[in-house]
């Protein structure tokens, strides 16, 4: 019998029972308690600790409870035979191995992914939860529209109109948390039974997520207008995921020829569609916006996606889906018994947001700080002298810089020994372009979330590193 030495701490706040629980069960799992070993009784255990017998009989029954110990009549407590329970202690290799491979700590991290978490309007949002919540509304903490509410949709529908040129009424609109929810209802509503074609370079996350869907996906490649329509053609796939307003990663916007090309591809056969991602259309630094493809299609074949995640925060994960009335017939059947997965409170908050002029706002702030840091950007490449042509330097938060003749992972590691961490163009191709690494490396610098002055230092490290 085991007569196991436990040091109880009264004054940490955790209560005894719990203390002795922890005890004994990590001594199983660490293999110091053996399995059919007896346990002192709750008697004699609680006389050694001086404590109540009832605190020993809560502790033994928690373990009974979860299985690591059992009850024989008459003779006591014993350790449960477990078997596999040598699983539950993680092996010493695999800790160090973890450690050695933990990833590289950076002063400076282009990524191409970040948001500017410090323009977010902390006051405003903190005073549109307090109203949101002021009024004591039983109705707001019922489940509301599957759809998402109505007056979210009527304002992201008349916000799409004014900024984006999107020709829909709030019924076409469905709100849910995320893009990734969306495309994954989609899925509902249009089916399996597609092959999804998307862009190659592409945003790697959708086409896992295709994949992961059960689609047949494939890629098409690019030129220096979008994707190839033959290509699409040639490829069977009678889903087109696109991002014509500025494509990632490489920032080419579509040109209203290549966008009638791909409407009447679309409109060439029964069951085609286009899903367009029109992830951060707000920020673009010369000209006007681009206005969607959407507003161009008048035979229902385009499927609008948009998001807050880059225009306001990622936590927010507030998307929407603007369907085509056909396959809004076709949700309103098969999907309309799925919840919202967006708070009803969230959403009104949003919605004062956007109606009461703090998005646009927002986004005028957002859209020139930005502006600042893609400038001092550019500025501090031409200054440092790299030896590379820019691309994608119009719209969004990255810009691409193109090096001729050298091999993109010896740039990479090179920026790393420096401390900075930028990001190669070849791991957002599904298939590898032919010839593309002989000629020249790609590298993606994102700007959103960093500070003037870290650019400048950072871009001084990158002209050492890369000289």
């Amino acid at each position: 019998m085991n007569e196991l030495t436990i040091h109880l701490q009264p004054d940490t706040g955790i209560p005894l029972y719990e203390q002795i629980y922890a005890y004994i069960k990590q001594d199983i799992q660490g293999g110091r308690l053996k399995s059919g070993e007896r346990l002192p009784s709750t008697r004699q255990l609680c006389q050694y600790l001086e404590i109540s017998r009832s605190t020993v009989e809560l502790a033994y029954e928690q373990l009974l409870s979860e299985g690591y110990v059992e009850a024989r009549p008459c003779k006591g407590y014993f350790v449960s035979e477990i078997e596999g329970l040598y699983s539950l202690k993680r092996p010493v290799k695999a800790i160090e191995e973890e450690v050695k491979h933990k990833e590289k700590k950076y002063r400076y991290d282009f990524t191409p992914n970040g948001v500017d978490l410090k323009s977010f309007p902390h006051n405003v949002w903190r005073k549109l939860s307090r109203e949101s919540l002021g009024d004591d509304q039983a109705e707001m903490f019922r489940l509301g529209d599957p759809q998402g509410e109505y007056g979210l949709r009527n304002a992201i529908s008349s916000y799409l109109h004014q900024a984006r040129g999107v020709n829909c009424q709030p019924e076409q609109i469905i709100v849910g948390a995320g893009n990734d929810y969306l495309l994954m209802l989609l899925t509902t509503i249009i089916g399996t039974d597609h092959k999804v074609a998307l862009e190659n370079p592409t945003y790697r996350q959708a086409y896992r997520l295709f994949e992961n869907l059960t689609y047949e996906v494939c890629t098409v490649g690019m030129d220096e207008k979008g994707m190839c329509i033959p290509e699409l053609e040639k490829s069977g796939a009678d889903v087109a995921f696109v991002m014509p307003s500025h494509q990632y990663p490489l920032g080419i916007v579509m040109p209203i020829q290549r966008r009638i090309e791909l409407l009447k591809w679309a409109n060439a056969a029964k069951g085609r569609y286009i899903i367009e991602d029109d992830y951060d259309s707000e920020f673009r630094y010369k000209g006007k916006p681009i206005p969607a493809l959407q507003g161009f299609d008048a035979q229902e074949k385009v499927i609008y996606t948009g998001t807050f995640s880059k225009s306001i925060a990622p936590a927010i994960r507030v998307g929407y889906i603007v369907l085509p009335k056909p396959l809004l017939t076709v949700y309103m059947k098969k999907c309309r018994f799925l919840n919202s997965t967006v708070s009803k409170v969230d959403q009104l908050i949003l919605q004062k947001f956007i109606e009461n002029g703090y998005y646009e706002r927002h986004l005028n702030k957002t859209r020139a700080l930005y502006k600042n840091r893609h400038d001092v950007l550019l500025g501090c490449l031409k200054e440092g002298k790299i030896k590379c042509k820019i691309s994608g330097e119009n719209a969004g938060v990255h810009l691409l810089l193109h090096f001729s003749g050298e091999n993109e992972e010896t740039l990479i590691e090179r920026a790393a020994q420096k401390e900075v961490k930028v990001y190669g163009l070849s791991e957002y191709y599904v298939e590898e372009k032919k010839g593309r690494q002989a000629k020249e490396a790609i590298i993606l610098l994102g700007y959103a979330n960093m500070g003037e002055e870290q650019i400048r230092q950072a871009v001084k490290l990158l002209s050492e590193a890369w000289k």
